[in-house]
């Protein structure tokens, strides 16, 4: 009982502290300072999205909620991806997230997958790829509070590579404890429902006056070139290949009886084929070969064209 109360004393005095220097502020002011963010991203972010990619989206505030910073933080679960950000003059930070789904149903789009038949994805990590295409939401979602906070000149936002929830570090015990507000927005995308939030710390978002941006400002990027960015990022990204080669047939009792040294000849008695795979796709029919000291294989035939390829891979 001592240790809980001992416990209850240090959070209130760390709230009152807060409060005293400017770091936390009464729930009615909060609240409204957030439910502006709400309206400012409900009016501005679907604008941004449509205008880029041609793409509709619905945005509506969901609501806030006060505390630390790195409560706040721990409160969305496994599937979502967070950015850190900052921006000059007003917050050195900020954190956003963004529901997993959200990304995987919008890559599905955007590499031509009708709309209607997208229907709402498994919740899981996203892939590096999809972190990519996350970044390029944050970028959109990072422009809109860069224009409606109306920070002193006209920096623009610096955000991290994002991660996944259970890639981010875990708090630094020594450093200093912080309150935070969490925004939460829902987003739709066609069938498919996710959010999207800002985790902001009080003493920034305190000080912040919510500005309307003017709508000419907020046309950047084509969908076109978003479209040619993802499709370049799956061309750099590694691929783990793997080659089957059919082995002679040999009788159960046979295999049974296989010890060390024992030796399985390929089926083939000429040119050796090879199935060349990744991610449990056939994509090329090959030789079996060497060159110098190393095995190898020669590609003879394709099995998959280019943009099935690509579109496997991403999944």
């Amino acid at each position: 009982m001592s240790e809980q109360t001992d416990t209850n004393t240090a959070s209130m005095d760390l709230a009152l502290l807060a409060k005293l220097t400017g770091g936390l502020g009464y729930q009615e002011m909060v609240e409204k300072i957030c439910s502006e963010f709400g309206h400012l991203y409900s009016e501005f972010l679907p604008d941004v999205f449509h205008s880029e990619t041609n793409i509709s989206i619905n945005v509506t505030y969901g609501g806030f909620k006060s505390g630390l910073m790195r409560d706040l933080l721990a409160d969305f679960g496994d599937t979502v991806c967070f950015s850190d950000g900052s921006l000059r003059n007003w917050c050195p930070n900020f954190v956003l997230a963004c529901g997993n789904s959200f990304v995987i149903a919008l890559m599905e789009q955007m590499l031509g997958a009708a709309p209607e038949l997208i229907e709402q994805p498994p919740e899981r990590p996203l892939s590096d790829i999809e972190l990519d295409l996350a970044s390029m939401v944050f970028e959109r979602i990072a422009n809109v509070l860069r224009s409606g906070v109306n920070a002193a000149g006209g920096f623009e936002a610096l955000l991290e590579r994002p991660h996944n929830a259970d890639d981010r570090p875990a708090p630094d015990p020594e450093a200093p404890v912080e309150f935070g507000a969490q925004i939460r927005m829902t987003v739709e995308l066609g069938k498919v429902t996710s959010e999207v939030a800002l985790i902001i710390p009080q003493r920034a978002l305190l000080k912040t006056k919510v500005i309307a941006p003017k709508p000419k400002g907020q046309i950047a990027k084509s969908k076109q070139e978003w479209a040619d960015r993802i499709k370049d990022q799956v061309r750099r990204s590694p691929v783990t290949l793997e080659a089957r080669i059919r082995l002679q047939s040999l009788a159960l009792k046979t295999v049974a009886h296989l010890a060390k040294g024992d030796f399985i000849a390929f089926e083939d008695k000429e040119d050796i084929k090879v199935q060349v795979s990744a991610n449990g796709k056939d994509m090329y029919v090959c030789e079996f070969g060497r060159s110098g000291e190393r095995y190898t294989v020669r590609v003879k035939d394709n099995i998959s064209n280019e943009d099935e390829i690509l579109n496997h891979l991403i999944g």
